[in-house]
């Protein structure tokens, strides 16, 4: 393939990439970092072992990746965007005949010393993969239904697969993202009005086919004082833990119900409800703040992109953040069934680590390349 068609995109070098990096975005990244340090150093009684000392590790490594990562031109993602998808779902196929069981659920595959978690990397490949197909649809086209059919295909295939783990959290997010992307390519409304209708008509068929710990779990939900030593342990422990934090909190390491171990968890999905006992509901406050900057410079960069790709990728991985965050801290308090979705950057785990960071390197790779132009129709389309 010829690059002639290149020369009137701004090429830059490695140094000049390097200082284009939005450094106050890696800032705000590692602020939460550290906030999870502290948090996993105090969910282990004041130890740095087990998870305080590998999070710093896995964060250091991972804001390595994340340069690596967007030192490489959107357009090289755009290349790749399809093999890194399909490299995902035979992740996901691999999890079917080699994967580990956790906890009841099938999740997990060994690579080498490593334990990947691929419905984690797939929340990254399925915005790559959407934001490629989408580039190459223009707005008089998007009104087909007939253009949809390969974006829905693209989403419904993972879907599956992670619903068979069973993860019903993942395959949620999942749904959501596809759902924001179809919206920022130029979907109509009303489309997303008859999947909705659908979607409800569905239910209770769906309900037939979910697990019996999943069906538990929304029932324990609509009424957690039903079963307040069984299935609605988790949520009322994580409630009271809530409301005992007050304004100020107790302190760090003095969380009673962390720290007498009534909280389930804590070092993973329910850290957050660790954070607000210790330091209050002006900590909680602070950290939801700094996760809001931090979904604001997504969408300001994704606004600055001056290719459609680039634009649909910031778009998409940024709300892969928001919803990360909605969902976790939605889960905790109350307001939605309990699912397995950490709090990026301040939750225990190595694979949501990893995809987190390579979801940062690729939205710092739109702004350092965001003047960069990639026709409609691909970059062969001038050769």
């Amino acid at each position: 393939m010829s690059l002639a068609g290149f020369n009137r995109n701004p090429e830059l070098s490695l140094g000049q990439k390097f200082l284009q990096v939005n450094w106050g975005l890696i800032l705000l990244i590692a602020i939460l970092a550290a906030i999870g340090c502290v948090m996993l150093y105090s969910a282990a009684d004041g130890s740095m072992q087990p998870w305080a000392r590998r999070h710093a590790i896995r964060f250091a490594g991972g804001l390595v990746v994340l340069l690596i990562v967007a030192m490489f031109d959107v357009r090289f993602w755009f290349r790749w965007a399809y093999p890194i998808y399909l490299v995902g779902v035979l992740l996901l196929v691999a999890v079917e005949v080699l994967g580990e069981v956790v906890m009841g659920a099938q999740r997990w595959i060994q690579i080498g010393p490593l334990t990947l978690q691929p419905s984690e990397v797939m929340k990254v490949a399925i915005v790559l993969a959407l934001a490629r197909i989408f580039h190459g649809i223009s707005e008089e086209e998007i009104v087909r239904p007939t253009k949809l059919i390969g974006p829905l295909v693209l989403v419904a295939l993972p879907t599956v697969l992670v619903l068979k783990q069973p993860d019903l959290g993942t395959s949620l997010i999942l749904i959501m993202v596809s759902g924001v992307l179809f919206f920022a390519a130029g979907v109509r409304l009303w489309k997303f009005g008859v999947v909705a209708a659908l979607g409800t008509g569905a239910v209770p068929v769906a309900w037939q086919f979910l697990h019996d710990y999943q069906k538990q779990r929304v029932l324990t939900f609509l009424n957690p004082e039903s079963d307040p030593l069984g299935a609605g342990y988790h949520i009322l422990q994580s409630k009271i833990a809530l409301g005992a934090g007050g304004i100020f909190g107790k302190g760090l390491l003095e969380g009673s119900q962390s720290h007498l171990n009534f909280l389930p968890e804590k070092q993973t999905d329910f850290i957050f409800t660790m954070l607000a006992e210790e330091f209050g509901l002006i900590g909680g406050v602070a950290l939801l703040v700094l996760y809001a900057i931090v979904i604001l410079y997504g969408f300001a960069i994704a606004l600055r992109a001056r290719n459609q790709f680039g634009r649909l990728l910031a778009i998409g991985l940024t709300a892969n953040l928001f919803l990360y965050v909605f969902i976790n801290i939605a889960m905790v308090m109350g307001l939605i069934p309990v699912v397995g979705v950490p709090l990026p950057l301040v939750s225990y785990g190595g694979s949501a680590m990893l995809a987190i960071m390579i979801s940062f390197g690729l939205v710092i790779s739109v702004y350092v390349h965001r003047d960069v132009r990639i026709p409609r129709r691909g970059l062969g389309e001038e050769d």
